[in-house]
């Protein structure tokens, strides 16, 4: 067993899906997403911090910017180990945003295109890891009674991250001054105010960018927040900062705090960091 792989076994944690986020100097997306020493790849089938199943096969997706600045999305329902088609296309486009997912889906979802992520929204892209409990019982429709109906209108399948995504959209829409910061913390806000009012319980580890900001959250209320990371090699790697569900390397990864946020703007990549409050 590698150093690392032991390092990682000693406070091994368990949750689902798998997510990446960079934002930096322009990268081939398969130096993201196939080269590093545990990359979203490996993590689909080795993963070393997952609650439920034993591999993330559910579905594949990567979402990405062009050079001028217009979104584009890959996804599949099949495992990332079986997709040559993501292979083949990650050693093609290079991006200076991009967002990626392996899929473990939760009791009851469909394999369907629709559910799966990252989801989409004019300049914004969004990935989702976590939970909520008992979702159809409790928040599906407190959720969509939240929304105008443009934005419900975005919902194409019935996952909780979806519902997250819309949420979040209307908040970023909700205002001319909204940040990704400010419609990230308002988003896990009301959804705290939603599971309190409905008596249930959520994680939600999110990856927002717009290709120019990423932000980041780990957050939970009720439960247990999956693990995230994240690293800005100020030596090494000074012009690109990552966001992962598990570390890629055994070097310069900080773990999220307990609900916690971070955001990083293109051009300094400094780190503006929050840590939140339980809301309800």
């Amino acid at each position: 067993m590698t150093e690392f792989r032991s390092l990682l076994f000693q406070q091994r944690h368990f949750f689902m899906c798998r997510l990446i986020g960079y934002l930096g100097n322009p990268i081939l997306l398969d130096e993201l997403l196939y080269k590093q020493e545990h990359s979203l790849y490996k993590q689909s089938y080795s993963p070393f911090e997952l609650k439920s199943g034993v591999v993330c096969a559910d579905g594949v997706g990567v979402g990405w910017y062009d050079e001028v600045g217009k979104p584009f999305i890959y996804r599949n329902t099949i495992p990332m180990w079986n997709d040559p088609n993501l292979e083949e296309l990650s050693n093609y486009v290079q991006s200076t945003c991009t967002v990626g997912y392996a899929r473990l889906a939760g009791i009851g979802e469909s394999l369907d295109i629709s559910n799966c992520q990252p989801f989409r929204s004019g300049k914004l892209l969004f990935v989702h890891n976590g939970e909520i409990s008992n979702f159809q019982q409790t928040l599906y429709r407190p959720i969509r009674d939240s929304l105008s109906d443009s934005t419900y209108r975005l919902i194409k399948g019935m996952t909780d991250s979806e519902h997250i995504f819309a949420l979040l959209v209307e908040m970023w829409q909700s205002s001319p001054d909204s940040t990704l910061f400010s419609a990230l913390g308002a988003t896990v806000q009301k959804l705290t105010e939603l599971a309190s009012k409905y008596d249930t319980s959520f994680s939600a580890n999110i990856i927002v960018t717009d290709g120019q900001a990423i932000a980041a959250i780990r957050y939970a209320y009720g439960t247990q927040a999956p693990t995230l990371y994240w690293s800005c090699d100020a030596l090494k790697h000074p012009d690109q900062v990552i966001v992962a569900s598990e570390r890629l390397s055994n070097q310069n990864w900080t773990a999220f705090g307990e609900q916690s946020m971070l955001c990083f703007q293109g051009q300094s990549l400094q780190p503006t960091i929050s840590l939140l409050e339980k809301f309800a």
